[in-house]
């Protein structure tokens, strides 16, 4: 086994929101520009009256080589000549007022869509962000976007604008003649022939580059953050990071290669088709010159209408490739805009009102899918105030338990109410309004003091916070620092101490006011010292409130109303600390763990 973390490419993703094929169509593409008809309509007109005004100079040149330049007539030439400055001028500007438009419009939709697909990750359940990688996430929501991007920026306007002049061009090109214009038009078949091969080929190598730069990511986002940084260094797996991100590279460079490889012969295949149309027509229509039944200028106006006939068809079947071609990119971002939470609220859910704090579980039980489960048959009571401990072995079900109780998870079997109310009756936002996690990894965003406590509540007054920190025992330490308030505390508070992050996620708990209170291995990792302080601030949250505590050190659950001890995901003892001891069980074996010398 080779040393360090690799990190493969991930092949499933969350089947119960996967968009099929079938569902990632053109049509859906389209969709995203539902809100935008008008604008549309006014692309529409602007990339008609191009085409109608592009249609005009192929017939002056005509004018210019049989009329003017043979009858000598410098008036008419000198008229021809504005005209041929002129008309590209006007179809000019007609072109930057109709790209502002259409840009106006990919922009609106690139901005939906990624508010999109940000908003529907916000109503996944935990179970989606422990099951996904976080860079597979982020490369869908901004890398997989960007992706598109261009194909959507050019859809619109080149489907319409090119559609339109084919269209025309091939009405005026029937009128000058048909017999030319059928030599000009059998060969657009051959234009399609290779469109579907390349097409399929180039949107299978696109899903997979944009799989691999999600891999990719994952690992930039663990090996550059501080602990997975820290980790690297300790176990001097510098060398190996290195070597499997080559390899990743590597492999991304080779896809995009083979993407562009494809891509280039299609080119060039297209290249080919288009001199062989205007070979044809000079060859029947230089016959009829000679013959005397054609003019040259007929001929100049013909094959300067054939530029815009091959040109816009390459462009719309180069776009129909390019559409395919992100059809795999579309499929991983209607993945994510397809998924529907594992928790949310029921229909006719009611707001809960201020709670007065009895928690109940009622026969609780949980598995995930089929695996075994976590869970059997759990019933507990936490009345009002009271503070409630649930310890048990690791793997034990404590934090399944908890998670129930804010409806980070349902329970497979049973409920759990809060006064009496199933918590599945009421909103997820009024339910989780009035309960407040710490946990033992205190999260704290990458931005101020000040900034982090007003997650919990952004109306908060400066007074607010200050007073919620002197009760977590944390103001004076704040106001120590160069900036108070505004310090930055550095990526997940790494430029702060373990004692003082918990405590701050303490202040942050204490301005949210929840009704309960869960704290799940709050002072699991800090010192002696740290541990008083933070012991301290927790006494201060815990004041008047329900609380459920998780921990493995049992001195910090001594006081504890009642003590919950799980084993294998089932309540095995219920009682006060001395009770537990007395009885000899599980609770007093783990405790004697911890404190070999006595058992008072």
């Amino acid at each position: 086994m080779r040393g360090g973390i690799h990190w493969g490419t991930s092949q499933t993703l969350h089947s119960r929101g996967k968009a099929s094929l079938k569902e990632v169509s053109i049509r859906r593409i389209y969709g995203l520009f539902h809100d935008y008809r008008w604008q549309l309509a006014v692309i529409v007109a602007l990339a008609l009256a191009g085409a109608v005004i592009g249609l005009i100079p192929p017939l002056v040149m005509k004018e210019v080589i049989d009329t003017a330049i043979p009858s000598g007539d410098k008036k008419l030439l000198l008229q021809l000549i504005a005209m041929l400055v002129l008309l590209p001028l006007a179809s000019g500007l007609l072109g930057v007022w109709q790209n502002h438009q259409n840009t106006k419009v990919a922009q609106g939709v690139m901005r939906d869509l990624r508010r999109s697909l940000f908003a529907n990750l916000q109503r996944q359940s935990m179970r989606f962000f422990t099951d996904a990688k976080s860079g597979e996430i982020i490369q869908r929501l901004t890398g997989d976007v960007q992706a598109v991007q261009n194909v959507v920026t050019t859809l619109v306007v080149s489907a319409v604008t090119q559609a339109v002049v084919v269209v025309t061009t091939i009405i005026i090109l029937f009128a000058l003649d048909w017999r030319l214009a059928v030599l000009a038009t059998v060969i657009l078949p051959l234009f399609i022939l290779p469109v579907r091969k390349v097409s399929q080929l180039r949107k299978q190598l696109r899903a997979e580059t944009q799989r691999v730069r999600g891999d990719m990511a994952s690992q930039l986002g663990e090996i550059f953050g501080v602990s997975g940084a820290m980790l690297t260094r300790i176990f001097q797996q510098e060398p190996q990071q290195v070597k499997h991100f080559a390899e990743m590279n590597e492999k991304v460079m080779n896809l995009e290669l083979r993407l562009n490889l494809v891509g280039r012969w299609y080119g060039m295949v297209l290249g080919v088709l288009g001199p062989l149309g205007t070979a044809l027509i000079f060859l029947y229509g230089g016959w009829n010159v000679v013959e005397g039944v054609m003019t040259i200028g007929e001929i100049v106006a013909f094959t300067a209408y054939l530029g815009r006939l091959y040109g816009p068809v390459s462009t719309l079947l180069n776009l129909q490739v390019e559409v395919a071609t992100a059809l795999g990119v579309f499929q991983r971002i209607f993945e994510y805009q397809d998924l529907e939470p594992d928790v949310a609220d029921v229909p006719h859910a009611a707001s809960l009102p201020r709670v007065g704090g009895e928690i109940a579980y009622h026969n609780v039980s949980y598995r995930y899918g089929q695996d075994k489960y976590a869970l059997h048959d759990v019933s507990f009571t936490a009345l009002p105030g009271e503070a409630v401990a649930i310890v048990g072995p690791s793997g034990a079900g404590k934090s399944t338990l908890i998670g129930m109780l804010a409806r980070v998870i349902d329970p497979t079997e049973g409920m759990v109410t809060l006064d009496g109310r199933n918590v599945k009756d009421v909103t997820l936002s009024s339910l989780r309004a009035q309960v407040a996690f710490v946990t033992q990894e205190s999260f704290l965003f990458h931005a101020t003091v000040g900034e982090n406590l007003r997650f919990a509540r952004p109306d908060a007054t400066d007074e607010e916070l200050m007073s919620a920190c002197r009760k977590a025992h944390i103001h004076e330490t704040i106001a120590a620092m160069p900036q108070g308030y505004d310090t930055m505390v550095g990526e997940r508070g790494h430029r702060l101490s373990g004692g003082e992050r918990q405590r701050l996620a303490i202040a942050r708990a204490i301005l949210k006011d929840p009704r309960i209170l869960v704290l799940d291995e709050a002072t699991s990792h800090l010192d002696s010292e740290s541990e008083s302080f933070v012991q301290a601030a927790l006494e201060e949250l815990m004041r008047g409130r329900t609380t459920l505590v998780i921990a493995h050190r049992l001195s910090t659950i001594l006081s504890a109303d009642r003590i919950i001890v799980l084993a294998a995901g089932r309540v095995v003892e219920v009682g006060r600390h001395a009770e537990l001891l007395e009885r000899g069980g599980l609770y007093a074996r783990l405790y004697r763990t911890q404190f070999p010398v006595t058992l008072v």
